[in-house]
Protein backbone atom coordinates (compact mmCIF):
# COMPACT_ATOMS: atom_id res chain seq x y z
CA UNK A 1 0.00 0.00 0.00
CA UNK A 2 1.22 3.16 -1.18
CA UNK A 3 1.37 6.48 1.80
CA UNK A 4 3.38 9.86 1.48
CA UNK A 5 3.28 11.64 4.89
CA UNK A 6 4.48 14.99 5.00
CA UNK A 7 5.85 16.81 7.78
CA UNK A 8 7.99 20.18 8.68
CA UNK A 9 5.22 22.80 8.66
CA UNK A 10 4.42 25.26 11.37
CA UNK A 11 4.46 28.87 11.93
CA UNK A 12 6.80 31.07 10.98
CA UNK A 13 7.67 35.10 10.65
CA UNK A 14 7.63 36.55 7.49
CA UNK A 15 11.30 36.29 5.46
CA UNK A 16 11.42 33.07 7.29
CA UNK A 17 12.41 29.82 6.11
CA UNK A 18 11.01 25.97 6.11
CA UNK A 19 11.82 22.63 4.95
CA UNK A 20 9.08 20.26 4.23
CA UNK A 21 9.44 16.24 3.96
CA UNK A 22 7.77 13.80 2.00
CA UNK A 23 8.74 10.34 3.18
CA UNK A 24 7.04 7.24 0.64
CA UNK A 25 6.81 4.14 1.70
CA UNK A 26 5.31 1.03 -0.22
CA UNK A 27 6.41 1.79 -3.29
CA UNK A 28 8.29 -1.22 -5.27
CA UNK A 29 10.61 1.20 -6.95
CA UNK A 30 11.72 4.63 -7.15
CA UNK A 31 10.56 5.46 -10.32
CA UNK A 32 7.59 7.90 -9.47
CA UNK A 33 7.53 11.58 -10.20
CA UNK A 34 6.95 13.74 -7.24
CA UNK A 35 4.69 17.20 -6.95
CA UNK A 36 4.32 19.76 -4.05
CA UNK A 37 0.67 21.33 -3.88
CA UNK A 38 -0.63 23.45 -1.41
CA UNK A 39 -4.41 24.62 -0.95
CA UNK A 40 -5.50 27.54 1.56
CA UNK A 41 -8.54 28.16 3.34
CA UNK A 42 -11.59 29.10 0.54
CA UNK A 43 -8.88 28.23 -2.01
CA UNK A 44 -8.71 25.49 -4.96
CA UNK A 45 -5.46 23.06 -4.81
CA UNK A 46 -2.71 24.91 -6.49
CA UNK A 47 0.54 23.36 -7.80
CA UNK A 48 3.72 24.36 -6.13
CA UNK A 49 6.83 22.20 -7.52
CA UNK A 50 7.44 18.83 -8.90
CA UNK A 51 10.68 17.12 -9.52
CA UNK A 52 11.39 13.76 -11.90
CA UNK A 53 12.09 10.74 -10.74
CA UNK A 54 16.03 10.94 -11.45
CA UNK A 55 15.72 14.77 -9.62
CA UNK A 56 17.09 16.10 -13.36
CA UNK A 57 13.78 17.96 -14.11
CA UNK A 58 12.15 19.89 -11.74
CA UNK A 59 9.21 22.97 -12.29
CA UNK A 60 7.74 25.56 -10.24
CA UNK A 61 4.74 27.72 -10.27
CA UNK A 62 5.53 31.15 -10.74
CA UNK A 63 4.65 32.76 -7.43
CA UNK A 64 7.30 30.34 -5.95
CA UNK A 65 10.41 30.15 -8.08
CA UNK A 66 13.61 31.70 -6.86
CA UNK A 67 12.14 30.89 -3.46
CA UNK A 68 11.40 27.26 -2.94
CA UNK A 69 13.69 24.56 -3.88
CA UNK A 70 12.63 20.92 -4.23
CA UNK A 71 14.55 17.97 -4.03
CA UNK A 72 14.56 14.07 -3.74
CA UNK A 73 16.80 11.61 -2.06
CA UNK A 74 15.84 8.08 -3.22
CA UNK A 75 17.85 6.70 -0.87
CA UNK A 76 16.01 7.27 1.69
CA UNK A 77 12.83 7.58 -0.40
CA UNK A 78 12.51 11.14 0.59
CA UNK A 79 11.45 14.30 -1.02
CA UNK A 80 12.08 17.97 -0.01
CA UNK A 81 10.72 21.59 -0.47
CA UNK A 82 12.80 23.71 1.13
CA UNK A 83 11.49 27.22 1.22
CA UNK A 84 12.95 30.43 1.91
CA UNK A 85 11.44 34.44 2.09
CA UNK A 86 8.41 33.13 3.08
CA UNK A 87 5.37 35.03 2.65
CA UNK A 88 2.03 35.68 4.14
CA UNK A 89 0.38 34.36 1.01
CA UNK A 90 2.41 31.07 1.29
CA UNK A 91 0.17 29.93 4.50
CA UNK A 92 -1.24 26.56 3.42
CA UNK A 93 -1.43 23.21 3.57
CA UNK A 94 0.76 21.58 1.85
CA UNK A 95 0.45 17.88 0.47
CA UNK A 96 2.88 16.19 -1.93
CA UNK A 97 1.66 13.49 -4.37
CA UNK A 98 3.16 10.91 -6.77
CA UNK A 99 2.91 10.35 -10.20
CA UNK A 100 3.77 6.96 -11.38
CA UNK A 101 4.67 8.72 -14.89
CA UNK A 102 7.78 9.28 -13.59
CA UNK A 103 8.79 12.43 -16.07
CA UNK A 104 5.64 13.68 -16.64
CA UNK A 105 6.19 17.12 -14.26
CA UNK A 106 2.51 17.55 -13.77
CA UNK A 107 0.59 21.00 -12.44
CA UNK A 108 -2.30 19.36 -12.21
CA UNK A 109 -3.36 17.32 -8.70
CA UNK A 110 -5.26 14.74 -11.06
CA UNK A 111 -1.91 13.99 -12.91
CA UNK A 112 -1.09 11.97 -9.62
CA UNK A 113 -1.79 8.69 -8.40
CA UNK A 114 -1.34 9.40 -4.41
CA UNK A 115 -1.09 11.87 -2.00
CA UNK A 116 -0.45 12.09 1.68
CA UNK A 117 -2.71 14.18 4.49
CA UNK A 118 -0.94 17.68 4.47
CA UNK A 119 1.39 19.83 6.49
CA UNK A 120 -0.01 22.89 7.80
CA UNK A 121 2.25 26.10 6.98
CA UNK A 122 1.40 29.15 8.52
CA UNK A 123 3.31 32.52 7.82
CA UNK A 124 2.35 35.37 10.03
CA UNK A 125 4.41 37.78 12.11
Amino acid sequence: QVQLAESGGGLVQPGGSLTLSCVASGFTSDYYGIGWFRQAPGKEREFVASISWSGGTTYYADSVKGRFTISRDNAKNTMYLQMNSLKPEDTAVYYCAADRIPYRGGRSSGDYDYSGQGTQVTVSS
